[in-house]
């Protein structure tokens, strides 16, 4: 199974310190985060720092760790997709293979369209887009997703599913199965407690703050990846800002994939 180490799991570290971090820790590839998705959320913006750039990729060369995606385009209404195209052509110059996008417009329709302008836009640059769904969002579960996408009608658009988001949202397993493979490109794998129902703030703690290492909570993960391809590369998205804060991002990276291992290929 390819493991993938998703920047927020160590969002505190830069490009070149999550490539090296990840080569120590058993991990394929990385995830880089270019476009902050909140405020408080740090990013690090390869496309307007060209020394930064170059130490990634020397980071790259030296460890063979690939990038598996770039992130994180939140589509509101005043988003230019044509100012996006430094983004994404930054995301060629690392040789990424993907684009994480997300719902932040009321206006569905309005949505879609930009959407399927992303989507485009990435496909120049040899890239696929992938829509993320959020329960605290417009588009908060998988069905809204597959509708949005479907509209968008591009065949090279994806669906990120990220199993805390599936669970905690009324996703259901017969959507993963009405969806072809080839829409499902990866997936974030995270776990986390279970309960009836969740505030947002609930939600947006765990989304962003603190979830925890595949196995240890109630999601049922294996049963979540058992409805997908069976090569399916898994991005490991688990922030841990207590322990990252006391032991250090590796201390995070490094247990959050031992306990991936034990639990996805036993």
């Amino acid at each position: 199974m390819k493991f993938s180490l998703a920047h927020l799991t160590v969002i505190r570290l830069s490009p070149p310190e999550v490539i090296e971090v990840a080569s120590r820790t058993g991990y394929e590839t990385v995830g880089l985060r270019l476009i902050g998705g909140m405020e408080i959320t740090p990013a690090y913006p390869l496309m307007d720092d060209k020394p930064l750039m170059r130490a990634t990729k020397a980071a790259m060369a030296a460890t063979g760790v690939g990038v598996l995606d770039i992130e994180f385009v939140r589509i509101t209404p005043e988003t230019d997709v044509l100012s996006l195209e430094r983004f994404m052509a930054a995301g060629a110059e690392l040789g990424a293979k993907y684009v994480i996008t997300s719902a932040f417009d009321p206006d569905l329709s309005r949505f879609t369209d930009r959407l399927a302008a992303v989507s485009d836009l990435a496909s120049k640059y040899g890239l696929r887009a992938v829509l993320e769904f959020f329960p605290w969002t417009v588009v908060p579960d998988l069905s809204t997703a597959v509708k949005i996408v479907e509209a968008a009608k591009r065949p090279a658009l994806g669906i990120l599913v990220d199993t805390l988001h599936f669970n905690r949202s009324p996703s259901a397993f017969d959507d993963l199965d009405r969806i072809f493979p080839s829409r499902l490109p990866f997936v974030h794998v995270a776990d986390a407690p279970v309960q009836a129902s969740y505030t947002t703030e609930e939600l947006l703690h765990a989304g962003r703050v603190e979830r925890l290492p595949p196995g240890e909570g109630g999601i049922d993960i294996k049963r979540i990846l058992s409805h997908m391809s069976q090569d399916i590369p898994v991005a490991l998205e688990v922030p841990m800002t207590a322990i990252a804060a006391g032991e250090g991002e590796e201390s995070v990276a490094l247990r959050v994939r031992q306990a991936a291992g034990r639990l996805l290929t036993a």
